[in-house]
């Protein structure tokens, strides 16, 4: 596909503004009808779901293939599609469990009273789904969203058009309006979507739109998770075998061609070892990746406003006096189908605009240290980021590192891979976002955790109503006040 060729939805969508307000009217209305699913009817509703993905499975990832210009079948049906199968397993088998009511504490003035919290669905959730991963991130959370007993509307990221189009058609078949909707369109469609006063909202994107998203729903008072970007630090110990490494993190950084929030964007190398590791990494590039151009295995990046923002910080840091270094085995031109060959910066200032921005590419920034204790307060001078990836064997460093930073997920000798945990929760903090999901998480965050006190007949409170000089009140003094 030429770089210029612009890739359109299979059906128009017009904005209409009625259209949303009235979908989310219906399932507002449809949730207040039944507000308490069972656990056998949400077991249900995911198994729906599952029958849906596995039927759907090659027209997703088709289309989603259609909106990259060339996306890997492979990384969409194992990074995607398996890891949401996996998921409503895990969900099904705990969410009964997690429903059950939690009994609590009463202190003894207040006893023989009871009290525990109960697990009630907050009623419609608002999903914006961004184009990287745009079925993990549009059915993870719709997952959690029914196991939890509530209902959806799930926004469409417009540069995922034709995969949109899959989805609204598959979701369709499987469930009412009323219960799961899928949304799709343009700006002014996400605009209004983040202004409509849901129950709560999920929001995968950048941290500037996540600013945006979060004021828009602060009108109607919209608990938001974030789920944002962020650079995501490696820092490598002098101790460890750099194949090990370099293995890694050639399967981390050119997954999706990079275009993963949680890919490892920047690395920090013990001085001296850069030339090793770059061998080592060329050596596992050239095995996954024999050619790019026409290799179906490899990503394209997604659009060309992406690709021409990537080619921005190269020439950036070019200007400024970076080494740029391609591993293109056979040379070839992938310009043409809008690649980007996997790609390593070396002598690069942290000012530099790949320093300053979030890369989302096959684009691997190296930095060497002298002493660990320089790249912790490096870290720690940045926003936290959603990942921080730590490579040595040895624990006890290991920890004196985790224990000194901030991050959403701390990965010790691996990179990625904790998303696809189903009893990991996944989120970030500061910068690069609020609020968890997956795991018990999931169910918890979209659930309204609603105390609840019940008194018997006897109302023992009455034995110390004023005045406060009875015997009583004398034995509490002595006993509690203390």
């Amino acid at each position: 596909m030429n770089s210029h060729t612009k890739t359109t939805s299979m059906t128009p969508h017009f904005f209409d503004h009625q259209h949303l307000t009235d979908v989310l009217a219906h399932q507002k209305h449809a949730y207040s009808r039944y507000p308490l699913p069972t656990a056998k009817e949400r077991i249900d509703r995911l198994a729906r779901l599952k029958r849906i993905l596995v039927k759907y499975q090659d027209q997703f990832a088709d289309a989603i293939n259609q909106d990259y210009g060339n996306r890997s079948i492979g990384e969409t049906k194992i990074g995607e599609l398996l890891t949401c199968l996996e998921q409503i397993k895990y969900y099904s088998k705990n969410l009964t469990a997690w429903m059950k009511p939690s009994k609590r504490h009463i202190g003894i003035i207040h006893q023989p009273a009871k009290a525990w919290v109960q697990y009630q669905p907050l009623g419609v959730i608002g999903i914006m789904t961004p184009w990287n991963y745009p079925l993990l991130l549009s059915v993870g959370p719709l997952i959690c969203a029914l196991a939890a007993g509530n209902h959806a509307m799930i926004k469409i990221s417009s540069a995922s058009a034709a995969f949109g189009d899959v989805l609204e058609k598959a979701l369709a078949e499987a469930f009412p309006k009323e219960l799961v909707a899928v949304i799709n369109g343009g700006g002014a469609v996400s605009d209004a979507f983040c202004r409509l006063p849901f129950d709560k909202m999920i929001f995968t994107g950048s941290t500037n739109v996540g600013k945006t998203v979060m004021a828009a729903a602060a009108e109607n008072l919209v608990p938001v998770i974030l789920e944002l970007g962020g650079k995501s630090p490696v820092l490598v110990h002098p101790s460890i075998d750099l194949r090990d490494v370099a293995e890694r993190i050639a399967v981390g950084k050119l997954w999706n061609a990079g275009q993963t929030c949680v890919a490892p964007d920047y690395m920090f190398l013990p001085r001296g070892k850069t030339a090793e590791f770059i061998g080592h990494f060329k050596t596992y590039i050239e095995s996954m990746y024999p050619h790019l151009a026409h290799n179906q295995d490899y990503t394209s990046i997604v659009n060309d406003k992406q690709y021409n923002r990537l080619q921005g910080y190269l020439d950036d840091a070019r200007e400024n006096g970076a080494n740029i270094i391609e591993i293109n085995p056979r040379g070839e031109n992938v310009a043409d189908v809008r690649k980007i060959a996997p790609t390593v910066v070396t002598n690069v200032s942290p000012d530099a605009q790949i320093m300053q921005n979030e890369i989302f590419g096959p684009i691997l920034p190296i930095m060497e240290y002298d002493q660990i204790d320089e790249v912790i307060e490096f870290i720690n001078s940045r926003p936290r980021p959603l990942a921080l990836y730590y490579f040595d064997f040895d624990q006890a460093r290991a920890d004196y590192v985790a224990q000194r930073t901030h991050s959403g997920h701390f990965g010790q000798n691996t990179v990625l891979t904790h998303v696809a945990q189903d009893d990991l929760p996944f989120g970030g903090v500061g910068a690069s976002g609020m609020g968890k999901y997956h795991g018990p998480e999931g169910f918890f965050s979209l659930s309204h955790e609603r105390s609840v006190m019940s008194n018997p007949k006897l109302y023992s409170l009455k034995y110390i109503l004023p005045p406060f000089n009875k015997p009583i009140h004398k034995l509490i003094s002595k006993t509690l006040l203390r």
